[in-house]
């Protein structure tokens, strides 16, 4: 409620947000959803668009079309969780794919979007966190169209939808009182996806832009697909203090986000609040 009660307060038109639990392979994960209205709506989880007709079958293995229990076809997640790899200790909600998959509509400049964020009820940590992750981004965009973050009109970034997904993750970030994110690992797909301007390689250009900025490590996969977006390493980016697990930990909670695409790979985010214990207080649990 409180997340909601936020979200309404960015003054934002043409979404609605739904929370519900949904099937993953069998596992029960939480699916939070920013449906958008037919004005907004996007190709992020056209999977035909995304990797065309033949590639979509491929991608989303050999069983049907991949749409589990609880999924729309015109919905977009953010769920705890959206960089694709159970190594990733972090809550993270991003995936749009600033390339392109949003319509020509909804340009923004970064100084329009820090309004959105700054005219809001978000508390003053949370503002800066949605902050940190809009300035990653631009950069990122920045350098991958060779042009300068002035220039960047976050015409995909920009979105409502962008702005509910990093708004929404910096919001929870704060509530929990997160300091500390532990990420060793994100996992990512092969392949190639359709973007505004043509068919790209994944890892997609500002992806990679942030991995290496941030030096974020990477691990491809064979699975194709895209599994790190441009947002989601742009939250991983923002949030990160550490890449090194603890070698003895206490696992406090545990948060399974399920994502909207399609894949062979199940889309699934774990996140774990752990408390870092000694060697001999560890071994004592056992006696």
């Amino acid at each position: 409620d409180k997340l909601k009660r936020t979200l309404e307060s960015l003054n934002l038109d043409g979404y609605s947000v739904a929370v519900s639990r949904v099937k993953k392979s069998g596992l029960d994960a939480c699916d939070f959803a920013v449906n958008l209205d037919a004005e907004h709506e996007n190709h992020d989880h056209d999977m035909t668009y995304l990797h065309g007709k033949e590639a979509a079958v491929k991608v989303q293995g050999h069983h049907g079309h991949g749409h589990e229990h609880g999924e729309g076809a015109h919905t977009h997640t953010h769920s705890h969780g959206h960089i694709h790899g159970e190594e990733a200790h972090t809550h993270d909600h991003g995936h749009i794919h600033e390339e392109g998959h949003h319509h020509g509509h909804s340009h923004r400049g970064l100084p329009e979007i820090l309004e959105i964020l700054r005219s809001s009820d978000m508390t003053d940590r949370a503002k800066e966190i949605a902050e940190r992750i809009f300035r990653i981004l631009g950069e990122a965009e920045a350098k991958a169209h060779g042009v300068s973050l002035d220039e960047v009109h976050f015409h995909e970034v920009g979105a409502v939808d962008s702005i509910v997904d990093i708004a929404a993750a910096a919001i929870c970030l704060d509530d929990l009182g997160i300091r500390e994110v532990i990420i060793p690992v994100l996992y990512e797909g092969s392949g190639y996806i359709r973007c505004q301007h043509g068919v790209i390689p994944v890892p997609v250009p500002a992806t990679l832009n942030i991995v290496s900025d941030y030096h974020l490590r990477l691990h491809k996969t064979d699975t194709m697909g895209e599994f790190v977006t441009p947002t989601g390493a742009a939250v991983a980016a923002a949030v990160c203090t550490s890449r090194e697990l603890p070698e003895y930990y206490r696992v406090d909670k545990i948060g399974l986000g399920a994502g909207k695409r399609a894949y062979e790979r199940p889309s699934l985010l774990r996140a774990m609040l752990i408390t870092p214990e000694d060697k001999m207080k560890s071994a004592s649990l056992w006696n």
